[in-house]
């Protein structure tokens, strides 16, 4: 919003391990409800066969997502929750899935990149992008606290009466 004004109208598209990410889903629920259009990009095995009964459609290819989109919300490839190989490595997936800075150069539009944190540099995102002026990591590592401290506040506030 603070980029880009109203959040109604953008189309914004979610990429990564969509399947382990909660952010994903409160995110996917909470854009709809402000009016934007969702998309989500990875690969197969990492997106949930439920998606599209959210109302979001899905694409494979990261260079289509990327071009459709105002916004770009780069999600963290979650080892730890995984049991089982879903993509045949890091490299692999980091070249298909990944974004540089050529990559986004190389659009005929700039984008806005965010990412929830923390950022695996090198297979989601690159270093270039996520300290560009394109990138709003650092805002939303910012905004992020003051919520939590308000949300702490008000429920502690809670318990005292």
């Amino acid at each position: 919003r603070e980029r880009l004004g109203e959040v109604a109208g953008k189309k914004v598209v979610i990429v990564g391990d969509i399947l382990h990410s909660r952010v994903a889903l409160s995110n996917i629920y909470a854009l709809q409800m402000q009016g934007a259009e969702v998309k989500v990009c990875g690969p197969k095995t990492l997106i949930p066969k439920y998606i599209e009964s959210l109302g979001v459609t899905v694409e494979s290819n990261l260079r289509k997502a990327l071009e459709w989109c105002d916004v770009a919300n780069m999600l963290r490839v979650q080892n730890e929750r995984m049991d089982v190989n879903y993509f045949p490595s890091t490299r692999e997936y980091a070249q298909q899935y990944g974004v540089d800075k050529a990559l986004l150069d190389s659009l005929n539009k700039e984008i806005v990149i965010m990412h929830p944190g923390p950022i695996n540099r090198g297979v989601e995102i690159t270093s270039d992008v996520a300290d560009s002026q394109q990138s709003v990591i650092l805002d939303q590592v910012e905004n992020g606290v003051a919520i939590r401290m308000a949300v702490i506040y008000l429920l502690a506030s809670k318990i005292k009466q």
